[in-house]
């Protein structure tokens, strides 16, 4: 025999017994190869298969959509039928809502011409009206309109302004309609950032932190008194007390075997520093207290003149009640500034201090990465630490002009960095977690492991207890199982 057919039959007899030693091919794993194949093809070649990519996506069992704002979540319509219900009306000028008294002062009474304002139902039904109220309370026909605009940022975090008061009515309903909408699309968690604490406004404080900021001493120090001072207002403890009063009623059977929701609290950063420490003492202490209230969030446009005067400001405090409370989970709105929205000195340090200084388990958005001083040992430290970017394709588009590869996810991708998919505010989008994976499917073409990773991602990086996630994470793996199982069904 020559030594090249001896070769051979080695070969031949280590790969027999190989495959003798092999894991058998069950029907689950040879159903989930089928889906890999099937994902492939639809966004395989120079265009991708937009509308079965829907379909697959809207299939898909989905994790959790861990960066989500109530109050931006609910579509206009919603909130037009509070409007109604509530006695509220719209100004036929402004689109903003007129509540009870201020409708009767506008006048209710004649013909729709005649009025100042109409009713949520007159809206509803009138096509032109409704047409121009979604270009101001969402960012409907934004990129097809031919009128004046305002710039896109200034355009997504006004629309808050307009249905702010509609939003505090009929919590409960709002989160019924939301946890119907996650069903719908196969969604089984979702962590919204529900309401505020109660701001107090401290002109003394106020005074003083700003001569104290720079001095790290002295800045505990004044945090410290007015930690002390605040839990000692019967009012503000109180005004705790009643907040999470409100999520307990708000959140009554949105909870079942389908679904689970979980409340984040937020402060403004929009605000004075004694509302924003006071509300965020309040958020810690809640989340402290309540189950239900999973972490505390900082809201606000990030490039707004007090936002950035106050960024460093606002990393401490929170690194000073994290160390007050050190079980509550944080997860923060950083970065999410773009080239030319501020000074350059701006965009240098914000993801960086969220999570070095603030303490922050998860990043919101995390976009302006690439011009932060210590972007490379920043995304080292961020995949050490298991830390999660919370990305979201469709508002980054919109807000910061940002998209395909020079959006950040194509370098979190890059360096193992762990992210989610989510929607941020699917009822100003006009949008769906579903349409974030088409999104991302069809800008990256990543392969199905990829994918199903993230809908895991969902429910690993959310703020569950332990228990929890153990129990969600067997169901999805029980609802991957029979998705696999149908699409392996319809490709035979």
């Amino acid at each position: 025999m020559s030594k090249k057919s001896h070769r051979l039959l080695i070969a031949l007899a280590l790969t027999s017994s190989m495959l003798v030693h092999a894991a058998p091919i069950t029907g689950k794993t040879k159903n989930e190869a089928i889906t890999a194949r099937h994902l492939a093809s639809l966004i395989s070649g120079s265009e991708a298969k937009l509308a079965e990519l829907s379909l697959f996506f809207t299939r898909m069992p989905k994790g959790g959509d861990l960066h989500h704002h109530y109050s931006g979540a609910l579509y206009a319509e919603q909130y037009l039928r509070w409007v109604e219900q509530a006695g509220y009306c719209i100004d036929k000028t402004s689109y903003r809502v007129l509540t009870a008294d201020k409708a009767i002062a506008a006048g209710r009474e004649g013909t729709p011409v005649s009025r100042t304002c109409m009713t949520g139902n007159e809206v509803l039904l009138n096509d032109g009206v409704m047409a121009e109220l979604l270009q101001r309370w969402s960012s409907k026909d934004f990129a097809n309109h031919s009128g004046i605009q305002s710039p896109p940022d200034r355009q997504f975090f006004d629309t808050f302004g307009y249905f702010s008061a509609p939003s505090n009515l009929n919590f409960n309903e709002g989160l019924l309609t939301l946890k119907r909408r996650a069903i719908a699309e196969n969604l089984s968690y979702i962590e919204t950032m529900f309401k505020m604490t109660e701001p107090r406004l401290d002109a003394e404080f106020d005074s003083h932190i700003q001569q104290t900021a720079l001095d790290d001493a002295a800045l505990t120090d004044s945090l410290r008194r007015q930690l002390a001072h605040l839990e000692e207002d019967p009012t503000f403890n109180q005004s705790v007390i009643d907040y999470i009063a409100k999520v307990q009623a708000s959140s009554a059977e949105v909870d079942d075997a389908q679904f689970t929701m979980r409340y984040q609290t937020y402060v403004l950063r929009l605000l004075a520093p004694s509302q924003v420490f006071s509300s965020m003492v309040g958020g810690f202490k809640a989340a402290s207290q309540s189950p239900l209230i999973v972490g505390v969030n900082i809201v606000g446009q990030e490039s707004n003149t007090v936002a950035m005067r106050d960024y460093r400001l606002h990393m401490k405090m929170f690194q000073f009640l994290k160390a007050h409370y050190p079980t509550v989970k944080i997860a923060l709105h950083a970065g999410e500034l773009a080239l030319g929205m501020v000074p350059p000195e701006g965009l240098k340090f914000h993801i960086d201090e969220a999570v070095n200084v603030a303490g922050a388990a998860r990043i919101g958005h995390g976009m302006d990465l690439v011009h932060e001083t210590r972007a490379p040992a920043l995304l080292r430290s961020l995949r050490e630490r298991d830390i999660a970017v919370e990305v979201n394709l469709t508002s980054n588009e919109f807000i910061l002009g940002i998209k395909g590869q020079a959006h950040p996810v194509a370098l979190y991708r890059q360096y193992g960095v762990p992210f989610v998919l989510a929607t941020d505010d699917a009822g100003v989008s006009r949008n769906n977690l579903s349409n974030e994976y088409v999104l991302f499917a069809t800008r990256y073409k990543p392969d199905y492991a990829e994918i199903k990773k993230l809908s895991y991602n969902g429910l690993r990086y959310a703020f569950l207890s332990p228990a929890e996630k153990t129990r969600m994470m067997r169901q999805l793996d029980e609802r991957f199982t029979q998705f696999e199982a149908t699409i392996a069904i319809m490709k035979r």
